[in-house]
Formats: C-alpha cells, structure tokens, sequence
C-alpha cells in the first residue's frame, strides 16, 4: 500500500519536473541563441 502512494504521488511530480526542466533547458538556448530558423539573430 505504501509503495502505491509512493509510486502515484511521487512519479507525477517526478514527470512534471522533468518536462519543466526540459522546456526550461530549451527556453534558456533560445534565450541565448535567438529562435531557430534561417534568420539567425
């Protein structure tokens, strides 16, 4: 039973960091780099 709640409570917090740090991570290049594309900025 405890390992459920573990598994169930802790795997969406564990995915939704995941993916923000991701989005985060590219946000970050494009800050960076310019958005992509042929114009370059």
């Amino acid at each position: 039973m405890n390992f459920l709640i573990l598994a169930f409570g802790i795997w969406p917090v564990v995915a939704v960091g995941a993916v923000g740090g991701y989005g985060f991570l590219v946000w970050m290049y494009q800050l960076i780099s310019g958005p992509p594309g042929p114009a370059g900025h």
